[in-house]
């Protein structure tokens, strides 16, 4: 099911013995635009620092209660690799998360993670993790939802509005569309657009372009935040773009 990144980010965050705090931030890879992170403040617990959780430890959320149910204890967390709560996840730093927890790396693998589809699926712990010294770190590609909304999106022909919310396969942790607010331009219309069909995003400038034309958009399927968006909506709107699925057919 596909969810808005706004209204879960900040759900009460449940570890197995206890609250550790709530939702602050999702943090997505830029390469392929997957949720690897969820960030929670945890001001009454460990005042001063930042906390993530990988979705690989996520059970089935209780969405009705607005909670995310997390699979290790309060120890574990607050034992794992300290973070500051104004620095950025590094790759260094996410090397040693995974290390700590015994992660397999997301990034090594054709799939969305690593060797598996979904998190669901990722062996925990694995015990062939490679040792430090035997790790490249690269660049990180971790960006964080809160900065890309606002973000202005240009069409191929002009500014068409801005990025107000993103919608997430709540079982992958794909993110599968950009909402788009069109604001002055179409006062009051919302339209989706995959991060597939970018042409660019200038994180300096924070714009983001999309390999579409405004005319196009002005008249593609209008999205209705308190509508889902089911498979026959998403087929309607692929259809019209003349884009192929990003899903498997029957």
């Amino acid at each position: 099911m596909l969810r808005s990144i706004h209204a879960i980010t900040t759900y009460t965050i449940h570890a197995t013995d206890g609250d550790i705090g709530r939702g602050h931030d999702f943090l997505f890879d830029d390469s392929n635009w997957v949720v690897r992170y969820l960030v929670a403040k945890t001001e009454n617990w460990l005042p001063g620092r930042r906390v993530i959780v990988s979705p690989v430890f996520l059970e089935e959320p209780d969405w009705a209660g607005r909670k995310f149910l997390v699979r290790l204890t309060r120890q574990q967390i607050e034992e794992s690799p300290p973070l500051d709560e104004h620095a950025p996840v590094s790759m260094q730093y996410e090397i040693s998360y995974h290390q700590y927890y015994a992660l397999p790396f997301y990034w090594i693998g054709q799939q969305l993670w690593g060797a598996y589809p979904d998190p669901s699926g990722v062996i925990h712990p694995v015990s062939d993790q490679p040792a430090a010294e035997e790790i490249v770190a690269g660049e990180g590609h971790l960006r964080s939802t809160n900065e890309v909304r606002g973000y202005h999106v240009g069409a191929t022909d002009g500014e068409v509005g801005h990025v107000e919310d993103f919608l997430v396969d709540d079982n992958s942790w794909a993110l599968r569309y950009i909402v788009v607010d069109t604001g002055d331009w179409l006062p009051g219309r919302k339209v989706l657009v995959s991060p597939q069909w970018l042409e660019a995003v200038h994180w300096i400038d924070q714009t983001v372009h999309v390999d579409l034309a405004g005319e196009a958009i002005r008249n593609s399927p209008e999205f209705d935040p308190s509508e889902p968006v089911d498979r026959r909506y998403e087929t309607a709107l692929y259809d019209y773009y003349g884009r192929p699925y990003y899903w498997k057919q029957a």
